[in-house]
Order: C-alpha cells, then sequence, then structure tokens
C-alpha cells in the first residue's frame, strides 16, 4: 500500500511540474510578445504593434474611450501618432497569469506615458491563444496619474 501511495504521490508531482513548466513557457510568450509591442509603439510602428491584435480586440483607453476592432484601432493609433509625433508609451507586465487548458491568459501591470495627457496608470489585458499563438483580445488602461 506504502508502495502504490508512493507511485501516486510521484505522479502527481511530475504532473505539476510538466504543468508548470508548460505554463511557465506560455508567460515567457506573452512576456515576449509585450516586449516586442512595446518595441514597435516606441517606434510608431503599427504593423509591428497590431500583429499581436486579433481582429475583434476591444480597448478600453486611459481616459474612459473605448474602441472595437483592429481596424478601428489602427487608424486611431495612426491618427494619435501623426498628431503626437513625440507621444510614447510602455506596458510593463507585474503579473501574467494562462489559463488551466492554455487558451486564454490575464496580464497586468503598470503603463507609463511621455508627452501624453496623462503620464500613466494601470492596465489589464486578456490574451488568447489564435493559431497557435497568443493574441490580444482586450485591454484596458487606466490613467492614474
Amino acid at each position: 500500500m506504502k508502495r502504490i501511495m508512493l507511485l501516486c504521490s510521484l505522479f502527481l508531482i511530475s504532473q505539476f511540474t510538466f504543468a508548470q513548466i508548460k505554463n511557465d513557457k506560455e508567460v515567457e510568450i506573452i512576456k515576449s510578445s509585450r516586449a516586442a509591442s512595446n518595441a514597435a509603439l516606441a517606434k510608431h510602428d503599427i504593423v509591428g504593434m497590431s500583429k499581436y491584435w486579433l481582429d475583434d480586440l476591444v480597448l478600453i483607453r486611459g481616459n474612459s474611450s473605448h474602441l472595437t476592432g483592429k481596424d478601428t484601432i489602427v487608424a486611431t493609433w495612426r491618427k494619435l501618432f501623426n498628431e503626437s509625433p513625440k507621444v510614447v508609451y510602455i506596458r510593463t507586465p507585474t503579473q501574467i497569469t494562462v489559463s488551466n487548458n492554455d487558451t486564454l491568459a490575464w496580464e497586468t501591470g503598470t503603463w507609463k506615458a511621455f508627452n501624453s495627457y496623462s503620464k500613466g496608470g494601470n492596465y489589464s489585458a486578456m490574451w488568447k491563444k489564435s493559431n497557435n499563438s497568443w493574441k490580444i483580445l482586450a485591454e484596458l488602461f487606466v490613467s492614474l496619474h
């Protein structure tokens, strides 16, 4: 009986460890995507930014206005960059949690703005795995500074 309990315990530990390693890999992919998105944003590279968005992206901006749809959001960023060529935003994740089935993830963190109406605040993003890659389905920014 002790032998069976030991084997069961080892099996459960190995399953948990495997799940954690897989989860850590997914978190690192999302962190890397956020870093690349930040780099594209710093260069005002809308194509580089938008490759991490789903077509039905929902965005709630720091001033509480909201936008829906990748095309609409691309046009809004293009207009902002044309009107404010020195604007810079940086998002810094503080926590990323991946769902048990690896299809959704929750990112939360802080954002800073330069040459903008706000100096920054907090944000959250919902990521969805689509065609084996992580894309943003929704983002919420709250201006606090």
